[in-house]
């Protein structure tokens, strides 16, 4: 039995339909492509205007053959109760619900329509089988958060059981917890490893420590797919080396869809068949490829509830090799809150800081995980976990490497804790800006 498939559709939604109908959309050619994204546009923007009063009052004047005239929707727009939301003849019992992680400091409650979702499933369905994984028969190592309380504990053990998957925490990174990993490894045949990306660094650093290759104790391992938090080179690096397996970065959001995913051919390829995603200007303006500037996307799908030009939050650049029907991510920076601003008034990205510090500190294995908080305009805490104390001569170079690459009067102040605080999904944000 398709165990995985026939959960989704006693849940009402029609993975099988969703899956002949993203098919077909991948056939066109690149003419009737551009005609299926106008289309969409024009069908998704026309739907809401007529049916949602929430998305009426917010989206006035338009233009319906302009897209231009369209308004930028965002997280602070979405801060009222989900049944002020909802389209026509939806309610919170006939649609699919759930909370964004609140990484962006604005969580709220969604809401997507049952095929919207199916449609979702059948994108991800189709970029995991890029690497031969079949949520069918494919066993998942997850490494995800989970909820502490009872009810919420056992739901999310129940969705596993059904989505042949085994959940690992990730609010235990201890040599004592991973032992404990390597053994349900070995005797697990386990095809796919997904999750958030700073856990499975830091057991692939433990598998390094214990000179393990984690394909020789489990050789069914294809691939290991990380999501939600930033993927370093040199950690890819280390993840393929001790994993034995590619390594694939995935970009998502959980209110819209699988946005981008690595192709076999190491592009970030940008989902174009459910979502439409343009990078933007501070003044709203489409910036040509290869332009930083902020995500904003729109979900063609969702009738229950408007995403229609959502600024999602994150910074990112598409690149110069794009086509409509195959977007490539060529960089995402970061959050738009993620951004540091510094004394004299200049502005980097938050995780500029957390380059230059890793590039120092991680080298020796001394430190295993380190997140940065800005306190003030020239004030930074790193805090830390390690063996041993940071020494002075570190201490040291990281104060001038941060001269260096940003300005001088900066102040570092260290901080060495046990366990790093991460967000009740189990997520780590790597910068944490106070100002």
């Amino acid at each position: 039995m398709r165990l995985f498939d026939f959960t989704l559709k006693v849940n009402g939604f029609d993975i099988n339909k969703a899956k002949a109908r993203l098919s077909q959309i991948l056939l066109k050619n690149d003419s009737e492509f551009e005609t299926y994204i106008k289309t969409s546009q024009k069908d998704i923007l026309s739907y809401h205007l007529q049916n949602n009063s929430f998305y009426k009052s917010f989206g006035d004047p338009i233009d319906i053959n302009n897209w231009s005239t369209v308004p930028i929707l965002t997280k602070q727009h979405l801060q009222q109760p989900i049944e002020d939301r909802l389209s026509n003849g939806y309610t919170t019992k006939n649609v699919y619900l759930n909370k964004t992680s609140g990484s962006s400091g604005n969580p709220f409650i969604f809401a997507k329509d049952k095929w919207c979702h199916a449609m979702t499933w059948a994108e991800i369905i189709n970029r995991f089988s890029w690497y031969n994984i079949d949520f069918n028969t494919s066993k998942q190592a997850r490494f995800y958060g989970i909820p502490l309380n009872k009810k919420g504990y056992y739901k999310e053990r129940l969705k596993d059981v059904f989505s042949n998957r085994y959940r690992f925490s990730v609010f235990d990174l201890s040599d004592t917890s991973f032992d404990v990993a390597v053994k349900k490894f070995k005797h697990t045949r386990f095809e796919f490893i997904n999750g958030y990306t700073s856990p499975i660094v830091q057991f692939a650093k433990y598998l390094k420590r214990k000179n393990i290759v984690l394909k020789t104790i489990c050789p069914n391992l294809k691939v290991c797919i990380v999501t939600s938090e930033m993927l370093f080179k040199d950690d890819k690096v280390l993840m393929e080396i001790q994993f034995g397996v590619p390594v694939v970065n995935e970009y998502g959001a959980s209110e819209l869809d699988l946005i981008a995913f690595e192709n076999t051919k190491d592009e970030w390829q940008v989902n174009s068949e459910t979502l439409y995603v343009e990078i933007l200007d501070e003044n709203n303006r489409v910036l040509p490829y290869g332009e930083e500037g902020r995500i904003v996307i729109t979900s063609f799908y969702n009738k229950a509830h408007p995403f229609i030009r959502y600024d999602i939050g994150d910074i990112g650049s598409l690149s110069k090799n794009s086509t409509l029907k195959k977007p490539i991510l060529k960089k995402l920076t970061g959050r738009t809150n993620d951004i540091a601003v510094l004394p004299s008034g200049k502005k980097a990205a938050g995780l500029t800081f957390y380059y230059i510090t890793k590039s120092v500190i991680e080298n020796d294995g001394n430190v295993s995980e380190f997140t940065i908080v800005q306190n003030t305009l020239n004030e930074f805490t790193i805090n830390y976990v390690s063996k041993d104390e940071l020494s002075a001569e570190k201490k040291a170079l990281i104060s001038s490497e941060m001269t260096n690459y940003l300005e001088p009067g900066i102040q570092v102040l260290y901080n060495r804790v046990k366990v790093l605080k991460r967000t009740k999904a189990g997520k780590l944000k790597q910068f944490i800006s106070k100002v």
